[in-house]
């Protein structure tokens, strides 16, 4: 069912590409008309009349942004030139590293992307302080009494994460290993933000609908734009049920119905959400290259008080989607769950006392 959606998607987009890359062209080709643009830009409009918002969108530029800001800095969400230097620093060093083609014996090796991504992933720093924006200080609000036990759960379940966490029961089934684990999603905000790589966004639209396609788990949302109602509160789903609406440029999409087994950091491993959880996202094209992305996070049963992470996503013409061929799912999981089989036979007690040899 999905490719035969992608296939529409594409097919419904070569109608409408024509014109709008023809009259593009043909600004493109007089000097006056793009010495004017470039003072007075306007939010390009579909054949249908809807902003375009349509493009590739990467998030690698903030890849160096940590999700939560540090206390020190207290409501400052902008990095200092000495920062902003640093994160420039710690950037160029990693995309060294990936280049690498051979390493000294005693050079621990890293785990990033081969020398042909660094390109396109590793992307330009940014100087925001952190993804979170609001509360002020950057920082996750405080949990509930609920979301503080749920949280605990994922920690000793994803103890790896947590080496300081209480182990309750690692790896007993295959419940024990989370949604990103098992190759099945990253949850919608996760798709949306940076990571270690496959980080590519790519948007689309058609009348009625616009498409987000997220290259990390091949993750493609089609979200109606016609005013229809959401799904039953009865169908839950890993990525939720996603309605959007135009409030003058900017894309507004609500998504809610989730089924709480996704959380919203650790590529959706953890910081699990509650099936109560409403997510509220605008998209807003600020100029010929650069998408506003915001993002509100509304749980009750999670957190005091609603948070928002925002971040510029921005065009990359060199950056391409490569096929995410997640084989965690196919060869890790039976292997970490054969394994402790294996270690709890290793070290079963006999009824005599006695390890079984």
């Amino acid at each position: 069912m999905r490719g035969t959606l992608n296939a529409a998607v594409v097919l419904a987009l070569l109608f409408v590409a024509g014109p709008i890359r023809v009259a593009a062209q043909s600004t493109e080709s007089s000097p006056s008309a793009s010495a004017k643009a470039a003072k007075v830009w306007t939010v390009p409009r579909t054949p249908w009349g809807d902003p375009d918002i349509q493009g590739l969108w990467p998030s690698n530029d903030m890849q160096g942004t940590p999700y939560e800001r540090p206390e020190s800095f207290g409501t400052r969400s902008t990095l200092t030139d000495k920062e902003f230097a640093e994160r420039q620093d710690a950037r160029a060093r990693q995309v060294r590293a990936d280049g690498e083609v051979f390493v000294a014996t005693s050079t621990r090796t890293g785990i990033g992307g081969p020398s042909h991504w660094s390109a396109g992933e590793r992307g330009e720093p940014q100087r925001q302080a952190s993804l979170v924006v609001d509360p002020a200080n950057g920082r996750l609000p405080s949990m509930t009494e609920e979301g503080k036990k749920r949280i605990a759960l994922a920690r000793s379940t994803y103890y790896y994460d947590f080496p300081d966490a209480v182990v309750a029961h690692p790896f007993e089934t295959f419940e024990d290993l989370g949604p990103y684990d098992r190759c099945i999603t990253r949850g919608v905000l996760s798709s949306m933000m940076p990571t270690a790589y496959n980080m590519g966004t790519e948007i689309i639209q058609i009348p009625g609908a616009v498409v987000i396609r997220n290259e990390m788990i091949h993750e493609t949302r089609i979200i109606p734009v016609d005013g229809r109602p959401h799904l039953s509160a009865n169908i839950r789903q890993y990525m939720g049920d996603s309605r959007g609406h135009w409030e003058g440029d900017t894309l507004v999409i609500e998504t809610v119905n989730f089924n709480g087994k996704v959380g919203l950091t650790r590529n959706g491993n953890t910081l699990l959400t509650s099936p109560n959880l409403k997510l509220v996202e605008r998209l807003t094209r600020v100029d010929a290259s650069t998408l506003r992305y915001e993002a509100t996070v509304d749980d009750q049963a999670t957190w005091t008080r609603p948070w928002k992470v925002s971040l510029p996503l921005k065009q990359h013409p060199e950056y391409q989607f490569f096929e995410y061929a997640c084989h965690e799912g196919n060869y890790a999981m039976r292997n970490i769950l054969s394994a402790e089989r294996t270690a709890e036979k290793k070290n079963a007690v006999t009824p005599s006392g006695t390890s079984q040899p």
